[in-house]
């Protein structure tokens, strides 16, 4: 499993101590740490030792700079710096993530060296030279990657190391999450404009006289769901005619009625009226395409009414009085 790469740059012999305690901190969470004196660097028989080093910073994740009180070695790369001082500003240039740590006496002393700057006769007790409140002064003023702490102890190093690392891993399981979102997003996106394609190319198809689209449009037609919800049906609904309608409607217990009112069909039912309009059949009495866009809701509609009276009936003829001895002529 691909473990982040962790190098720790500073001057050796003032900050091993601290070198060795960041290295088992590193080491504690699960990383891989790159350490010059433990040999995590190989070095080549082609190039200086040092740019061996500003190499192996191109493939770490992470650089951690100690600032202390030594300046360093002379870099052959880059006159007027120390090997440190090249290899933090090696990690700048490559964008890496970068946290730079200095001494709390020798950020106290800096800021006399801010106020003396150009007095040359000073002699400072936190540094053996000038040079490093030189290349601090280059640090704070970069535009980014200027994450500076001081520190008294390897604890406020980790400490600030654990806050800072814990707030990475929370940002990426956000932007994972995020980045999810944005997909699903982006999905539906395609999915509905897929789907509205779809439906105007099935009505410019139908309007064309395909015959398979017209069929694909009448299986599915919103009349069908519609009149099923209407009527409180449970299955689904298809009828291709007046003439299907009618007996569908006869079936589930709606008598026809012919005087709700012209041009539509009416039908009635426990005194609930069910009116369907005639618009949505042709001059053959057959059922019109319809899309869901053309599709009104008062094509069906239903309302309370009374029920009609029942037809009128003749009356009976009276029954014949029966048979008595008295009529008997005999």
């Amino acid at each position: 499993m691909a473990r982040p790469r962790v190098f720790v740059s500073s001057t050796y012999y003032d900050l091993k101590y601290v070198r060795a305690d960041l290295q088992r901190f590193i080491e504690d969470l699960g990383y891989d740490p790159v350490l010059n004196e433990k040999g995590h660097i190989p070095y080549g028989s082609d190039e200086k030792l040092e740019t061996y080093c500003y190499k192996e910073i191109e493939l770490c994740d992470i650089v951690i700079g100690i600032v202390g009180g030594r300046y360093g070695s002379d870099s052959h790369h880059n006159k007027g710096y120390s090997v440190s001082n090249v290899e933090l500003q090696s990690a700048i240039k490559k964008g890496k993530q970068l946290y730079v740590f200095i001494d709390h006496q020798v950020m106290t002393e800096y800021r006399t060296y801010q106020a003396n700057k150009d007095n040359d006769t000073i002699n400072y007790a936190s540094v053996d030279d000038p040079k490093v409140f030189k290349f601090i002064d280059e640090l704070f003023n970069l535009p980014n990657n200027n994450q500076i702490q001081s520190f008294n102890s390897v604890m406020d190093i980790t400490c600030h190391l654990k806050e800072q690392w814990a707030g990475l891993f929370q940002r990426l399981l956000s932007e994972e999450f995020r980045k999810r979102e944005l997909d699903i997003i982006d999905e539906i996106n395609y999915t509905s404009s897929t789907l509205k394609s779809l439906v105007t190319y099935l009505t410019e198809e139908k309007e064309k006289g395909n015959t398979t689209i017209e069929n694909i449009l009448l299986n599915n037609h919103p009349a069908f769901e519609e009149l099923r919800k209407k009527i409180s049906l449970g299955h689904r609904i298809f009828f291709q005619n007046k003439k299907e309608l009618r007996e569908i409607l006869d079936t589930v217990g709606y008598f026809d009625c012919d005087f709700f009112g012209e041009g539509n069909i009416d039908y009635v039912k426990n005194g609930i009226n069910l009116t369907i309009s005639d618009d949505i059949f042709d001059e053959q009495q057959n059922l019109k395409i319809f899309t869901p866009e053309n599709w009104k809701d008062e094509y069906i509609s239903t309302k309370t009414c009374s029920p009609p009276p029942p037809p009128s009936r003749a009356p009976r003829p009276p029954k014949p009085p029966k048979a008595t001895d008295d009529d008997i002529p005999f």
